[in-house]
């Protein structure tokens, strides 16, 4: 199996002036397009059926590693553009607006530990369902593979690599997570979030 790189669910312009033109074009066309090579890549080296025969696994430490690293990277990238249109910014409503109500206390308490999440982390701050303790859960993750909990599903995605913002605001992470919630739409997550309770509850 091979991955690919799904195009965009909107035009490059369409979160204008949130997050520009030309961010979009080179975090998705190269940037996450680098994630799919990457992936590709290392399953290509892992499968090949000299090593395995061989048992030579002198490769194998730095192709697993890429694996989770590419593999992760293209996944939360792939769920950070499904969760933003031009239509976003509201609120979440139905059954996952109560449910972060009832984990966190109120919508408001969620944002403002998410912004913490989004603060903190160098990679990516993520609203995740937790199966084993079966409730939602902020998570800052480093890079794309560290920090994440393990049995949890990602709900919502926010990049907060630099490279998601510095053409855009320069260092002001803050400016750039405020835009963000200029544009976040809720019909993704609330999907995601409806499979989750489907599968554990």
């Amino acid at each position: 199996m091979s991955y690919e790189l799904d195009p965009l669910p909107y035009d490059y312009d369409a979160l204008e002036p949130h997050i520009s033109e030309q961010v979009l074009r080179w975090h998705h066309d190269t940037h996450q397009q680098g994630y799919v090579d990457g992936w590709n890549s290392a399953d290509e080296e892992l499968a090949l059926p000299a090593n395995r025969k061989s048992h030579e696994f002198d490769g194998s430490a730095s192709a697993l590693r890429s694996v989770t690293h590419n593999g992760c990277g293209h996944v939360l990238h792939d769920l950070f553009w499904r969760n933003m249109s031009p239509e976003g910014g509201d609120h979440p409503g139905g059954d996952l607006g109560d449910r972060i109500k009832s984990d966190f206390g109120s919508y408001d308490a969620w944002e403002g530990e998410f912004r913490a999440a989004a603060a903190d982390a160098s990679g990516w701050a993520l609203l995740v369902y937790d199966s084993f303790s079966n409730r939602l859960r902020n998570v800052p993750v480093d890079k794309h593979d560290q920090g994440a909990l393990w049995g949890s599903h990602p709900i919502l995605a926010l990049d907060v690599w630099e490279h998601s913002y510095y053409y855009d605001y320069g260092p002001d992470r803050g400016s750039f997570v405020d835009n963000f919630f200029e544009v976040v739409d809720w019909d993704e997550p609330s999907s995601r979030y409806r499979q989750a309770v489907e599968l554990f509850e």
